[in-house]
C-alpha cells in the first residue's frame, strides 16, 4: 500500500509539472527507480505511464489550441520524425554521450527562454512556422530528445516554439503540449512492442498522471505570461542540476 500511495503521488505531481512546463519525469523516473525497477525498465515505463498526463494536458488547453490546427498538425508530423529516431536511439544504442550532454541542453533550453523576448528580436520577431524552416529543425531535435529522455522535454520544445512562433506563450504552450504528447504517443507504442514495460507500475501512475495533467493546465492557465515564463525557466534549471547530479 506505501507503494502504490507512493507511485500515485509521483505520477500525479509529474502530470502537474509536465502541463506546466515539462520535467515530470524527474518526479516519476526517480520514484520507479527507488522502488527497485532497473534503469531501463523505469525509462521504458515512465514513459507508457505519463502519456494520460499529456492527453490532459492537451485537452486542458482546448480553448488556447483554437485557431491552431494547421499550426499544430505540421509541427506534429515533426516532432513524430524525431520521435523515431529518438525511440531507436534509446532500444538499440547505450547513449552515454548523449545522457552527459542532457543536462547542458536543458539548461541552455531553459536560459534561452528567459531571454526569449531579446533572442525573437534578434533573429527576427515576426517569423513563424510558415516562414521559417529553424522551427521544424527544432521541433524534430526536441521530438528525438523528448523520445531519448523525457526530463525537460516541455522546456526544449518551448523554447524552440517561442523563438520562431509570433504569438501568445499561452497559445504556444497549447501547441508544446500537442507536441508532447505526439512524441509520447510514439515512444508509448515502441515501448509497448519492444521495451520490457513494468505494467502494473505504468497502470498506478497513468491515472494520477491524467489529474495531474488536467490540474496543471488549469493553474497554468491562470499565470500571466511572464510568470509562467519563470515557471518554466525555474523547472527547467531545477531539471538541469537534478540530471547532472544524477
Amino acid at each position: 500500500m506505501t507503494d502504490l500511495l507512493f507511485l500515485l503521488g509521483a505520477g500525479l505531481l509529474a502530470g502537474v509539472v509536465n502541463a506546466l512546463a515539462g520535467g515530470g519525469t524527474l518526479i516519476s523516473f526517480p520514484a520507479l527507480l527507488a522502488l527497485g525497477y532497473p534503469g531501463l525498465t523505469a525509462t521504458v515505463t515512465n514513459a507508457v505511464a505519463l502519456w494520460p498526463g499529456y492527453l490532459g494536458g492537451v485537452l486542458g488547453y482546448r480553448a488556447e489550441l483554437k485557431g491552431q490546427r494547421r499550426r499544430a498538425t505540421l509541427l506534429s508530423i515533426t516532432a513524430v520524425l524525431g520521435a523515431c529516431v529518438g525511440s531507436s536511439l534509446l532500444l538499440l544504442t547505450p547513449g552515454k554521450l548523449f545522457e552527459s550532454m542532457v543536462p547542458w541542453l536543458v539548461a541552455f533550453a531553459s536560459l534561452a527562454l528567459l531571454a526569449q523576448p531579446w533572442l525573437r528580436k534578434l533573429i527576427g520577431g515576426e517569423a513563424d512556422e510558415r516562414t521559417s524552416p529553424m522551427v521544424y529543425a527544432g521541433v524534430f531535435a526536441g521530438g528525438c530528445y523528448g523520445a531519448y529522455f523525457n526530463g525537460g522535454m516541455g522546456v526544449v520544445l518551448l523554447t524552440v516554439l517561442g523563438l520562431f512562433l509570433h504569438d501568445n506563450l499561452h497559445r504556444v504552450n497549447a501547441v508544446r503540449a500537442v507536441l508532447s504528447l505526439v512524441v509520447s504517443s510514439v515512444s508509448v507504442v515502441a515501448f509497448s512492442l519492444f521495451g520490457p514495460v513494468e505494467w502494473r507500475a505504468a497502470a498506478v501512475i497513468a491515472p494520477a498522471s491524467l489529474a495531474g495533467g488536467f490540474l496543471g493546465t488549469r493553474l497554468a492557465r491562470l499565470m500571466p505570461a511572464k510568470v509562467l515564463r519563470g515557471v518554466v525557466v525555474a523547472f527547467g534549471l531545477g531539471v538541469a542540476v537534478a540530471l547532472a547530479l544524477h
